[in-house]
């Protein structure tokens, strides 16, 4: 249940926006489903963008932070795996699967220069830097290209239970991350 007005807009448009799309989500509805008035939804966003800015963020923070806390108590390989059975989880959860909110945002904001499309980048970066990290802590002498293979088995396994819709895509992305592991020596 949102504490205050700003979560209810928040709650409501990452909602809309995922389950729907952003530019197929109106002012109107997010208004309407959240309760809220034009009024409040103005005095905390100057525009639709900025909401759907604040969305993104708002999704960002807790995922980093998973992420971030699964290194620290995790052993590196452990946490690195866990990144792929956290995407099963979130690709069966019980609310409808629509792909990745990141994803779906540079997808409808096309252009690199548009500041949702560059904080979707934003946020894909940041999450390429975790892998990163955890395989620097596993001692592979080839942590970048390493980490941008496993990004691209977990990224191509969001987007294709998006179009297939869910099943086993996590878990073979994680099979062939064992592979990618194993032939680096890890």
């Amino acid at each position: 249940m949102a504490t205050n007005k700003r979560d209810q807009l928040l709650g409501t448009a990452e909602r809309l926006f995922y389950t729907e799309g952003y530019h197929a989500t109106g002012i109107d509805r997010i208004l309407s489903e959240s309760g809220v008035a034009k009024m409040t939804l103005y005095k905390h966003f100057k525009s639709k963008d900025d909401l759907i800015l604040a969305v993104l963020d708002a999704r960002q923070q807790p995922m980093l932070e998973r992420l971030r806390s699964a290194r620290e108590r995790l052993p590196p390989r452990q946490a690195l795996m866990g990144v792929f059975d956290g995407l099963d989880a979130m690709i069966h959860s019980p609310t409808a699967f629509c792909g990745c909110l990141f994803i779906n945002a540079a997808a409808e904001y096309q252009d690199r220069d548009h500041p949702i499309h560059q904080r979707a980048a934003a946020y894909k970066a940041q999450f390429q830097t975790h892998l990163h990290a955890l395989l620097q802590d596993l001692g592979a002498t080839q942590a970048e290209p390493l980490a941008r293979q496993l990004q691209f088995l977990i990224e191509g396994a969001l987007s294709m239970a998006h179009i297939e819709g869910p099943g086993d895509q996590a878990k073979l992305a994680k099979a062939a991350a064992e592979q990618l592991l194993q032939a680096a020596g890890l």
